[in-house]
């Protein structure tokens, strides 16, 4: 761990340890409903938690990370993206882990959310231990918190209504009940025996029943009730919230006060994080519209490295952009000089280059590379694959002296890079190398000559470096008579058939002079 670095996770540690005490383990929690696909600004908290359990572990602290999936929450809406919506609209304000999952691969439409998402965690660092809510709740596990709630009814109000505009009534109870006969939560509580028994009425059907807390599953605590009883229950020192749950009045201001006057626990350590923006995709951020962008759409274009680095460089309340457009090149250019700076390659300011280094250690997935990962910069890497028609392989091969994991590394971004390339960069940074069948366009004797000259300098390639070759083609529209810009868009026209293209003494040197030659000689004949 760099030592004179003190990133915005190691804060936190220092300020749970300071806060908490000294204890044989920290719990550390995270949490979400999974009401539809768990999208990146989800994934936000996860991996600020992550962050922070690192930073304690380093500092020799056993750590609880624990991750609960509410999944006893009702389902309230049903998303865009999914297969048989009239199915799914029948089990609606029914607990989401009884939802079937329509695509036919889990037992359960939460089940689907979850699985999928604990699948990729691992490869981007992060592995906490799961609590599913509806097996707690319905196992009776919290019917002690839930009885708590219920002597402790009025309290309760009182800290609710002290936000509210309009007060709850005095018939509200702390509890949600899912009816036995419709599993719906559409039911009245009735009444309360001070012990273990709570009666309610079945709105749909009109039906009363009693319940034993020690022995249903039917009964759970609303969210402002619930969140604070887990706090006690487990222990929890570190807990984030979105900028919505932390703002006045949110539910982290009333489940602290609940935290402490019901259940005579502690709030955890907390901070606020920001919303995140996508940019160069369309659709807003939501679980339950289905309009998403989640892990697996964000891993397609970023190395796991690169996804980590992005919220481990910026402060958690800082709202930023996951971008797939151009911004996809910088962002890939930023994090290769920060990896040079933790290697000593790129030299900048000592205060800077401790931040950096941090940053670096924080973005890796696991332990730190022995040796520093071979650099393709990604602009160079995108030329070098249309080039090669996304053959993997064959740029790969482009560098017999890889290690392995520099080789595998690069593997994976090389893929990163193709997705982008064919599925969200701009026309105009597409290209692909005129093949032996297209139809070449017709030049005039100017042109011809220009080409001519230029195929001079191509079959001398290995003697050039970008910038003499830039020199060369320079000299090359003099000699002709050609407006330089003239000459470039000839270029451009005969090798990928486009106006515009990558800056073309770069480009001729990552073609190459075989495949440069082979189009000229067409061209000329």
């Amino acid at each position: 761990m760099s030592t004179n670095a003190f990133h915005w996770a190691d804060v936190t540690a220092e300020k749970i340890i300071r806060e908490r005490g000294d204890k044989e383990v920290y719990t550390c929690a995270s949490g979400i409903t999974p009401s539809g696909t768990v999208h990146i600004g989800n994934f936000r908290e996860i991996i600020s938690v992550e962050l922070v359990v690192r930073a304690l572990r380093e500092r020799g602290k056993k750590v609880r990370f624990i991750y609960s999936w509410d999944d006893y929450d009702v389902f309230r809406k049903v998303p865009k993206n999914m297969p048989k919506p009239e199915l799914l609209e029948t089990y609606l304000r029914k607990p989401i882990t009884i939802v079937p999952d329509t695509s036919g691969r889990y037992a359960s439409y939460a089940e689907a959310n979850e699985k999928e998402l604990e699948a990729l965690l691992p490869g981007v660092g992060v592995e906490p231990e799961y609590i599913y809510q509806a097996s707690r709740y319905r196992s009776s596990y919290y019917a002690e918190g839930i009885r708590q709630a219920l002597e402790k009814r009025d309290t309760i109000r009182a800290i609710l209504n002290e936000h509210r505009t309009s007060p709850l009534p005095d018939e509200w109870w702390p509890v949600s009940v899912f009816s036995t006969f419709t599993d719906k939560d559409t039911t009245t509580v009735l009444d309360w025996d001070g012990e273990w028994g709570l009666r309610y009425r079945c709105d749909e059907t009109g039906k009363e029943e009693s319940l034993d807390l020690r022995t249903t599953a039917a009964v759970k605590l609303p969210w402002r009730v619930d969140w604070p009883m887990r706090w006690a229950l487990e222990g929890v020192d570190f807990e984030p919230a979105g900028k919505d749950h932390h703002s006045e009045g949110g539910s982290f201001d009333t489940a602290r006060k609940v935290v402490e006057q019901v259940y005579g626990g502690k709030a955890p350590v907390s901070f606020q994080y920001d919303f995140i923006r996508i940019k160069g995709r369309g659709g807003k951020i939501s679980s339950s519209s289905g309009e998403v962008i989640a892990l697996p759409d964000v891993l397609e274009v970023y190395q796991p490295e690169i996804v980590r680095y992005l919220f481990a460089g910026t402060r958690p309340n800082a709202e930023f952009a996951i971008s797939f457009d151009l911004d996809v090149l910088k962002i890939y250019e930023d994090y290769d000089k920060c990896e040079r700076v933790y290697f000593g390659v790129q030299e900048i300011s000592a205060k800077k280059a401790d931040k950096e280094k941090r940053i670096y250690e924080l973005s890796q997935v696991s332990d730190l590379p022995g040796v520093m990962p071979y650099q393709v910069p990604l602009r160079h890497l995108c030329n070098l694959l249309q080039v090669n028609e996304g053959d993997i392989e064959a740029v790969l091969d482009l560098y017999p002296d890889l290690k392995p994991l520099q080789r595998k590394r690069l593997e994976v971004r090389c893929r990163c890079a193709w997705n982008w390339i064919t599925t969200f960069s701009p026309e105009d940074f597409r290209f692909s190398l005129r093949k032996s069948g297209d139809e070449l366009p017709k030049i005039s004797d100017s042109e011809k000559k220009a080409l001519s000259l230029l195929r001079d300098q191509v079959d001398a390639l290995a003697d050039h470096d970008e910038k003499s070759l830039a020199e060369a083609i320079y000299a090359v529209a003099e000699e002709a008579g050609l407006d330089a810009k003239e000459l470039f868009t000839l270029c451009y026209q005969v090798l990928i058939g486009k106006e515009k293209g990558p800056r073309l003494a770069s480009f001729i040197l990552t073609v190459g002079r075989d495949k440069i030659l082979a189009i000229l000689d067409r061209v000329l004949s």
